[in-house]
This record gives structure tokens, sequence and C-alpha cells, in this order.
């Protein structure tokens, strides 16, 4: 089952194993299950601490990862693989007693909740993002006896996904209901079940200084604006509702410079370390509702977050990325996570054998029905121009496919639905004004971005389109507050390019600072 160069580097973290810990094994006579068997039976072979055994549980195949002698593990339904094992192998080092890297007061926190929690999470091998929801429930089960998860293959366990209508991955149940849907982080899940986290976490805010610079947003441009601000040696603080933005869910990345390819995760892991190397203030899981800008040069300019508190900084740098930009047709609301998505690689294998659409023809629409295509019985791409936009190189590859129909001239006008999940969709053919319905269970928007700015209306200049207006130096039209990455009029929205004007925002924030007069600065002071 592994092979041997992950033999080797599994043998070298399992010596990290300080408690005893068992595979408690529930086999069926399935080839899943012998191939399970197999993989956990190499496991076994590699550390005198780990000792297999056989049990009988409802879901075949399946396991648990138990400390001997107590209730403490964690249960994997499937064979956590692909994106999974690095799940696989936390999850038997934390069982086995070796401390998490979490943070000191978030472990506290974990091991304080009061309450009986069973969580259950459907994940799918090729999903991005699954394996930081099971991760931070795996680590909840094991510093809280309160608390237990199940990580479930939607793709295994087919009459469950269907029973419980799961159409999207990560999903979490808790005690047998829905609890979330997406990617979430420790911090997030956290502060889900502990009713008193925000009120803390405002009072915590509340009481700190004024920043000299904050920077609202944590994605690649507030990331490059924190680290080149406190390179400058002043006091900064990052306010991000979620750290590491859109970069999150993205899959691979090819084109940042120097870097043949990483995914999202890594790199955002890689920009929070780098930012941590840093004296900055980091407050993640924190929405900004408001910005009222300083009533004179100098001044401090406020922004007030969604639980209450505020902040205040001399200069603001708003680097608020961008979402995927929805049809905003009657039903897609309806169905979201019901056979709406907007992730081809994570939600994607819950389609097996399906007939799905995907609504654009620019690359990123391209390429998800190039990934589909090798996934559902068939796929429908869907573009409102009269011509795809993608790159010739990914056209030529999608005509190549067989199972692949392309409708141009097309405007989506509604997402049809029995009532619990999708069963089609209606388009109007631009040329004729004719409609059309197609018979699908899936569909895959990917038409594009829009920017994170609606709480700044009437704060700073912005577009039509909601963009935050920009000049070459990142100023917006107010001083002292600037902009970077896609929330701004920057042309092309791009990892790369948000990281360099976050770059320029911050050095035009230190160079607005330096510069104002004395006597403006102990106004502002008074």
């Amino acid at each position: 089952m592994l092979d041997a160069n992950l033999t080797q580097q599994l043998k070298g973290y399992l010596v990290n194993i300080r408690e005893p810990i068992e595979l408690v094994a529930s086999l069926g006579d399935d080839a899943k299950s012998r191939e399970l068997g197999d993989l956990l039976a190499d496991i076994a072979a590699l550390s005198d601490k780990i000792d297999l055994v056989a049990a009988d549980n409802a879901r075949k195949p399946s396991f648990m990862i138990r400390r001997k002698g107590t209730d403490i593990g964690v249960r994997f339904a499937g064979i956590p693989m692909g994106h999974e094992f690095t799940s696989l192998v936390l999850a038997l080092l934390q069982v086995g007693g070796h401390p998490s890297k979490a943070a000191q007061d978030l472990i506290e926190q974990v091991r304080n909740i009061d309450g009986d929690f069973s969580f259950e999470t459907y994940f799918s091998l090729s999903c991005q993002n699954c394996p930081d929801v099971v991760q931070a429930l795996n680590l909840m089960a094991v510093l809280n006896p309160r608390i237990r998860h199940t990580a479930i293959d939607g793709a295994l366990f087919k009459d469950e996904v269907e029973a419980r209508k799961v159409m999207a991955v990560p999903t979490v149940y808790l005690n047998g209901e829905p609890f979330a849907s997406g990617r979430m982080e420790l911090e997030q899940i956290v502060a889900k079940i502990d009713s008193g986290a925000e009120t803390r976490a405002a009072e915590k805010i509340a009481k700190k200084e004024p920043f000299e610079v904050l920077i609202v947003g944590g994605g690649p441009a507030g990331a490059a604006a924190a680290i080149y601000t406190a390179r400058k040696g002043i006091r900064v603080g990052i306010a991000a509702e979620r750290f590491g933005g859109q970069v999150l869910d993205t899959m691979g990345i090819e084109n940042f410079i120097s870097v043949s390819h990483t995914e999202g995760p890594k790199l955002v892991a890689q920009l929070e370390q780098h930012v941590k190397e840093y004296d900055v203030d980091v407050m993640n899981l924190q929405r900004a509702e408001k910005l009222i800008p300083a009533a004179r040069e100098g001044g401090l300019h406020e922004v007030i977050l969604a639980n209450g508190a505020s902040l205040k900084a001399k200069a603001v740098i708003l680097s608020t990325g961008a979402r995927w930009r929805q049809m905003n047709v009657p039903g897609e609301d309806e169905y979201k996570n019901k056979g709406v998505a907007y992730c081809p690689h994570c939600d994607g294998p819950l389609f097996k054998g399906k007939r799905v659409a995907v609504i654009g023809g620019g690359n990123s629409g391209v390429e998800a029905a190039i990934d589909l295509a090798g996934i559902v019985a068939h796929v429908t791409l869907i573009e409102f121009d009269s011509q795809l936009r993608a790159d010739a190189v990914l056209q030529r590859k999608l005509a190549s496919l067989p199972n692949v129909k392309v409708l141009t001239s097309a405007m989506t006008t509604r997402v049809n639905g029995d009532g619990e999940k999708v069963s089609g969709l209606t388009y109007k053919d631009r040329n004729s004004g004719a409609e059309h319905d197609i018979e699908l269970e899936g569909i895959f928007v990917q038409i594009g971005l829009v920017p994170n700015t609606e709480w700044l209306k009437d704060a700073v200049a912005l577009t039509t389109r909601g963009e935050i207006e920009i000049d070459a130096r990142g100023e917006t039209s107010r001083p002292g507050i600037f902009a970077a990455g896609d929330c701004t009029t920057v042309p092309y929205k791009q990892i790369v390019i948000a990281m360099g004007a976050g770059s320029t925002a911050a050095l035009s924030a230190f160079d607005y600072m330096i510069r104002l007069p004395e006597d403006v600065l102990q106004a502002a002071a008074a």
C-alpha cells in the first residue's frame, strides 16, 4: 500500500509517538476493506508502539486511532490517502501524545469547552479544503474527551451522502445535524461552539492602542503589506476575516515566479509563517463592517468590526480581496451546496457518473470542465460570449474530450431543482431568444470575481464594479488610506501582482506618515 519512499517518511514521523496506540479496524470482504487492511498493517509494522486490532463498526471499511487504555481517539471511515494522508499522520502523532503546534491559548480554549460534541465530516480525497477541517476536528477530539470526530470519505459511503443530501465537501454534522460546509480552520470551529469566544475577542481588541498602520485583509496583498510595513519598524496590525483569503481555495498555482508549482493552502502557510517572523499583530476571524476616515489630515482612521469592537490607525491599507462571482439567477442561492458549487476540485468526486454543467468559458471554466470530464458522465460548458475566452491550449484539450458539449451565446436564467437538490438549469440562446432546459445534477460556477468592498461605500471612491479606485502608489481618494490587490482597480487579478501591490501600498503608507508636518501630528494626537 505504501511505496518505499512514503514508508521511510512515515517511519521517521512515527518515532515521535510517545504513548502506545491501537489501530482498531472494522473491515468487510470488499476490495476497499482489503486495501485499508493492508495500509493499517503497513503502518503498524513501522512502530512497536502501534498495535492493529479488529472490531465491528457499522461503517466498513473504517478504523479508529485510539490511545491505549483511554477513550482518546479519532475515526476515519475510508482510506485517508491523497490530500488526507497528512491528516492520518497528524492523527497518529497527536493520539500518540505528540504535542500540536496550535497556539497554546487556543489549545486551552478547546480543553475548556463544555458540552458533548459528536462531529462527522464528509470529505473527498481530491479536496484541498477538507484536510484543514478534518485535522482541526481531530485535534479537538484528542484535546477534549467530550468531543468525538469521524472523518468519512463520501466516495466510499454514497448511501450516507445521498441520504443526507451531501453535495459539497467538506460538510460537517454535529450531533446528527448539519453544522457547517466549506473550509474552516480550528479557530473558526472553536468560535462556533464556544459561545463566549466572540465577546472575549471583542474585549481584547477594544483594549488595543491605535496602530501606525492597520491592514484590513489577510491575503497575499495584505501579507506583503504587513511584512514591508513591519520592516520599517512601525507598529502594524492585520484584521482579517480569513487569513489567506481566496488563495486557500486555490488548488494548483503554477505562475508564482520562481516556484514552478505549489498549492494554495501551502502558500498561505508560508505567508503566515513569514508574517509571524515580524512584530505584526494578526487578528484573524475579524470581519470589517465600516470604515470611518479621519476628520483631518494626520488624524486616526477607524475600522469598526462585526463583533462591535473598533480599531484605529494613522494609515489604513485595504486588501480585502474578492470572492467568486455568482450568477444571481433564481434558484442559485436555494441550491447552493445542493448541486450548485464553486470548487470543481473539492466537489467534483461527489458527482461521479452524473451530468453537470460548468458556467463560464474563461481559463477557470475550461479547466474545470476538463477536470470534471474525467469524473462525471457528461459536462455542458455554458459561455455567455459568442466564443470561449480560455487559452488556446486549454480549448484544444477541451475539444478532444468526447463527453463535453460547449454552448456559446448562452445565458443561464434559472437553476432548477426538486426542493432538495439541483435537477437542471434553464438557459437563453442569445441569438434566437429561445429558452432551453437541461437536465443535470450539478452546476459549477466559474465566472470570475467580485470585490469585497460593499462595506466601504461612502468611505472611499469605488468604481461601478465595486473596485477601490487607486493610483500608481496605491493611494485611494482619502489621504492616509491605501488599497492593494483584487479589491482594487488593478487590471490583473493575480497572486504575484497582489503581492507587489501590497508592497507598494505599504511603502506609500510609510512615506505618507513620515512626510506629515509635525504640527499636524501634534494636532492629531491631541
